[in-house]
């Protein structure tokens, strides 16, 4: 008996922080062209709650400021519509040493009044630290921003995007190419901080997803 040749794909996919509990019906699409419909289940996640004391512009941002507010949320959501070619490349690394300070979907409350869910990690540092590109990509937005402060965004392809904020200051510009090691920035405090710390998120065809287990789930 001739034992045909198996065949496995790999895929990655996203279900954002606030996908609601349930069973999700999807279809993959193979690289042979065929496709299959499977079940994904959601299944229910405590997260945790902070409560964190911040200057109260931004908690409630004075009239002069809701243009910029406007125009950083512009200048990410164009960020995150690029369709690019490239690909990352084996495994995520972290960005910097240690362990995250503060969990992926915490609930967060800034001078009582709540606001939207942690969409990333945080990882506490020393004002100055070198932080890492994770993985290969583009640079495609390096700026000051108004409630995330100095704040990157590199491109890894196929609609994967990391997010670095709060920087003190920058180590690339927009267009540049970087690799894993690549030195992006410096860990600071701008923006809505209470004090120096890498924010890290990722964004995956627009879901909202924890960078931890992408570095999870991308090890070989």
């Amino acid at each position: 008996m001739h034992d045909e040749q198996r065949q496995s794909w790999h895929a990655l996919m996203g279900v954002d922080l606030e996908t609601e509990p349930g069973t999700y019906s999807m279809s993959i699409q193979r690289g042979d062209g065929t496709a299959s419909m499977q079940t994904l289940r959601v299944v229910p996640r405590q997260f945790r709650v902070r409560k964190l004391t911040v200057s109260p512009e931004f908690v409630d941002p004075p009239p002069e400021t809701i243009a910029q507010i406007e125009l950083d949320a512009k200048a990410l959501a164009d960020a995150y519509a690029i369709v690019s070619p490239q690909k990352w490349m084996g495994r995520f690394l972290l960005p910097v040493d240690g362990k995250p300070s503060s969990n992926f979907g915490t609930r967060s409350y800034y001078n009582g009044q709540r606001r939207s869910p942690h969409a990333g990690v945080d990882f506490t540092g020393a004002t100055g630290t070198p932080i890492r590109a994770a993985n290969q990509g583009t640079v495609v937005l390096a700026a000051p921003l108004y409630f995330t402060g100095n704040t990157i965004v590199i491109d890894h392809g196929a609609r994967l995007f990391s997010v670095f904020a709060h920087l003190s200051e920058f180590r690339v510009k927009p267009g540049e190419m970087v690799e894993a090691q690549t030195i992006v920035g410096l860990i600071g405090a701008t923006g809505r901080v209470t004090g120096p710390h890498l924010h890290w998120s990722v964004r995956l065809n627009g879901a909202r997803v924890d960078p931890i287990s992408l570095v999870a789930a991308t090890t070989e």
